[in-house]
């Protein structure tokens, strides 16, 4: 599911997804979201499948990156996204990732409270370059293409500071607060 997370910096969830989601315990991936929801989802899926066969295959998924302005895909990763779903990936398949990826979620308070403890002064914001050196030497260590498309999506203020409260409302609902 990890490399079906880089799609989230250029696609997002509907918003109400993740809150349906973390209370379901049905195994009918259509219950867990609402119709709207589910024509989001169909709408993204048509998107993807380039071809237009009713699955997603590498090809579909390279495609897909050269329109979102990343050409030079290895075929490696590729194959690794499609082998992560547990057959060939039509629209009830994609609809499982992406419900089984929402349930993944940490709810916002958790990611929250991670910020905090590297803001001590409880400004809401952390320095952009002190989350940089986090991110690329601890625990699940993000590249330097990772940062670059973090940052891309959620650009540090002129101060350098990053605003990890919007961060974190994004993450968790799929979209920044009006």
């Amino acid at each position: 599911m990890e490399r079906w997370r880089r799609f989230e910096d250029n696609w997002r969830a509907p918003r109400r997804a993740r809150k349906r989601v973390e209370g379901t315990a049905s195994s009918n991936v259509f219950s867990m979201f609402d119709q709207s929801q589910i024509q989001e989802f169909k709408e993204a899926f048509t998107i993807m499948d380039q071809n237009r066969d009713g699955f997603i295959d590498k090809e579909d998924l390279r495609d897909t990156f050269a329109a979102l302005g990343r050409i030079n895909v290895k075929n490696e990763e590729l194959e690794a996204m499609v082998k992560e779903a547990p057959g060939p990936i039509n629209f009830t398949v994609f609809l499982t990732m992406f419900g089984e990826k929402l349930k993944g979620t940490d709810p916002e308070e958790t990611i929250l409270h991670a910020f905090k403890v590297f803001d001590t002064e409880g400004k809401g914001f952390v320095k952009a370059d002190f989350i940089k050196e986090k991110l690329m030497t601890q625990a699940d260590r993000f590249s330097e293409e990772e940062v670059k498309q973090m940052f891309a999506a959620f650009p540090p203020d002129v101060c350098g500071n990053l605003d990890y409260r919007n961060l974190c409302y994004v993450i968790t609902h799929g979209e920044e607060k009006d």
